[in-house]
């Protein structure tokens, strides 16, 4: 009988945990001020880090000074912005850039185009810099969807699951296609990589959950409010079901650094740095019963399976 991941850590059958996770750590500077800040007030459980980005030595610093938290590398195949642009670790002579030398713009231009040996170079290498660099890796994730095959069908999960087994680090793939929004193709997509990653004894979330990226009517008369953002939120978490569910954020210091970054959003990205921190959201946790966890945890895990020789 297989034993769920919640019990695996300790809680009862029906608990219901979450991770709450903020992405592109070291992407700017206005991300790193509003991360160290949610992870010193312990507001956010984790953080991932973009080894290619220019502000990315800022972010390792201060995660090889607290090996106690937990920071992971979000790995990057891809660079969005059209004023800011990152490049591969592993040089220009790649399959893994545009036209113009960076990381194409999107996952579809990836899983077109990206050799495997290339992706897996590149992966080993991001991952590779932020061990020497003293952080303490406590997860692997994934910047904008890129080794998933959600485009095209043509997934890059074997090179990263092989990564993740090699240093014991669990991987942020939801074992259910639950709140997704995806079709059957990529339910069958994703069931065979919840199997690959079981067979090599690499542990997942039960699920990924998050909010739109986007900021609903920016720009026009219509737009969201910090409140309508914060009231969308607390729904999703009262929707959480029992077992672990990461839910990602993207927290950033909303000012001209930031605007003069990213094209759009940037007043969302400011709504959660304040989200993270607000007292409503702490109350709604505790009303709810919802427990918050770790990658840690969920690292020392698979760890311990590992060495007991067990594959859940």
């Amino acid at each position: 009988m297989t034993t769920s991941l919640i019990e695996r850590l300790g809680h009862p059958a029906g608990t219901r945990a979450i991770i709450l996770n903020a992405d592109d750590f070291g992407m700017c500077h206005a991300a790193n001020t509003a991360i160290v800040e949610r992870l010193e007030d312990g507001t956010l459980d984790s953080a991932t880090i973009m080894m290619p980005c220019s502000w990315s030595p800022e972010a390792v610093s201060f995660a090889a000074a607290h090996p106690e938290l937990d920071l992971g590398v979000h790995l990057v195949l891809t660079s969005e912005w059209r004023r800011y642009r990152w490049r591969p670790l592993t040089g220009v002579a790649t399959t893994l850039v545009d036209d113009d030398g960076f990381f194409p713009a999107d996952a579809a231009a990836v899983e077109r185009n990206a050799s495997a040996a290339d992706v897996e170079a590149e992966l080993r290498a991001q991952v590779s810099a932020a061990l020497e660099a003293g952080v303490d890796v406590t997860h692997l994730d994934n910047h904008m969807g890129s080794v998933y095959g959600l485009v095209t069908g043509r997934d890059f999960i074997g090179p990263v699951l092989a990564l993740a087994a090699e240093h014991g680090l669990p991987f942020r793939l939801p074992r259910s296609a639950d709140g997704l929004g995806v079709g059957p193709e990529q339910e069958e997509l994703l069931a065979g990589a919840v199997a690959g990653a079981d067979a090599l004894g690499v542990v997942l979330p039960d699920r990924l959950w998050s909010h739109s990226f986007a900021l609903e009517g920016e720009g026009t008369a219509g737009e969201e409010t910090y409140e309508q953002v914060r009231d969308g939120f607390f729904a999703l978490l009262r929707a959480v079901p029992a077992g672990v569910t990461e839910i990602y954020l993207h927290p950033m210091i909303d000012g001209d650094d930031l605007r003069d970054t990213v094209d759009f959003a940037a007043a969302k990205r400011g709504y959660e740095h304040r989200l993270l921190a607000d007292p409503a959201l702490a109350a709604v946790l505790a009303e709810e019963g919802i427990v918050r966890v770790g990658w840690r945890d969920l690292r020392a895990v698979q760890r311990s399976e590992r060495v007991a020789g067990v594959r859940a």
